[in-house]
């Protein structure tokens, strides 16, 4: 199910940059904002940075619950649905996922079967997929939807057609994904080999012979030490600083960690998301794990219960301030809260706390370690909640998407 009556003609810039700008519009700070807000009024995530299993085993998703989440890519709102919970609202400030999310739900109620999704979302490409949005999906999108899809891009090629050739090689993490991949091998690294270990020992050494090195090279070192640099992984001027602080003194020496925890923490067979940033693609039939939205097992009951979501584009505060107290079991933040304001914490935080009911649990991610709310949000309102500290910590280092520092689990206090 879609929500046209919030956002329909409404620019994604003006929504972010309500959002972004913290800054005076002449000061470095501010014309930095200015810039990634410009940026990431287009598609950004083509898949979700975030490993949807630990966010619902975090959250005890189950059958029942009313669920508010932020929208990104949709892999994770598909995923909740394995689930069953009552409903979905979800929630993003720009026009492209929003329309992404809403291609994905009509595709799951509109496409013939299985193998007709696996062919639009789980393959790099084949141009039989045009044909399938005309004859199958656009005919269920609402008309702001089509329209995103269906307009022209920078060479005149509908939107849609994107699907015909890889999607995941779109928006500005596909980007900056294959930028990474053109500046290693301007060094000599293939970062594709990676695939052809046959276990950890073989990845551990493919990452300390080859990635890790990179990470020392001047050119890399001055480049990633530009906030811009990292605005292709959606990481805002605010977020830059929070990540440089979660260890090391340079972003080269973070942004190496970070690659460590993917190349060598997880089998490659498990993790889809090395298979995105390595291989470019998902792994075909016996190769590998993929998005558990795209599993055939999953298929029939995202199918059944894809009426249960439904997509916003506006904000968390302003959804949540369309809710009755105690109405939502469980609210996914991503990491959005790095971007905030300590105004715009405490603002949000009073709508959680009001609309939670008993038993509500809030998980999110930070570039950082550590939680950012104590010191931030006012002790009234976080005194309401508990932090789970071991638990978190635990699903942090099982997040195989492993480019955040924390995970975060909160749970509401009986009263």
């Amino acid at each position: 199910m879609t929500d046209v009556s919030a956002g329909t003609g409404l620019s994604s810039h003006r929504h972010l940059s309500k959002a972004v700008y913290q800054n005076r519009f002449l000061s470095k700070e501010g014309l930095s904002e200015r810039l990634f807000a410009l940026l990431f009024s287009g598609l950004v995530y083509p898949q979700i940075w975030e490993d949807p299993q630990i966010d619902m085993e975090a959250m005890e998703l189950d059958e029942g619950h009313r669920l508010v989440t932020i929208g990104s890519g949709g892999c994770n709102m598909l995923a909740y649905l394995t689930r069953s919970p009552a409903t979905i609202d979800v929630v993003d400030l720009n026009a492209a996922h929003v329309a992404l999310n809403r291609l994905k739900l009509a595709a799951f109620t509109a496409l013939p079967g299985h193998n007709d999704l696996m062919r639009f979302f789980g393959e790099p490409g084949n141009t039989a997929n045009r044909y399938a949005y005309d004859r199958f999906i656009a005919p269920n999108l609402d008309a702001t939807s089509r329209r995103y899809w269906e307009a022209r891009d920078l060479f005149g090629r509908r939107r849609i057609t994107a699907f015909d050739r890889d999607f995941y090689r779109t928006g500005l993490l596909g980007f900056f994904i294959a930028a990474g991949h053109r500046v290693a091998r301007l060094y000599g690294v293939d970062p594709s080999d990676i695939m052809r270990s046959a276990d950890l020992r073989e990845q551990r050494l493919f990452f300390e012979e080859q990635f890790k090195p990179l990470f020392d090279k001047p050119l890399i070192r001055w480049v990633t030490s530009r906030k811009a640099s990292l605005f292709g992984l959606g990481i805002p001027p605010a977020q830059y600083d929070a990540l440089l602080s979660a260890g090391g003194e340079t972003m080269a020496e973070v942004l190496s960690t970070r690659l460590e925890k993917l190349a060598c923490h997880f089998p490659l067979r498990d993790n889809y998301f090395a298979w995105q940033a390595f291989a470019r693609r998902y792994p075909r039939n016996g190769e590998g794990a993929l998005p558990s939205y795209l599993e055939r097992e999953n298929y029939e009951t995202i199918r059944a219960n894809a009426d249960r979501a439904v997509v916003h584009q506006r904000n968390f505060v302003e959804l949540l301030a369309t809710k009755r107290a105690g109405s939502v079991d469980r609210f996914v933040l991503l990491d959005a809260q790095d971007w905030m304001s300590d105004q715009q914490l405490n603002m949000l935080w009073a709508e959680i706390t009001r609309t939670a009911a008993p038993g509500a649990r809030v998980v999110f991610r930070t570039a950082a370690q550590p939680s950012l709310l104590p010191g931030r949000v006012s002790d009234t309102l976080l005194g309401q909640w508990r932090y789970e500290l071991a638990r978190s910590r635990e699903f942090s280092a099982r997040d195989r998407s492993a480019i955040y520092g924390g995970f975060h689990l909160y749970v509401k206090k009986d009263q």
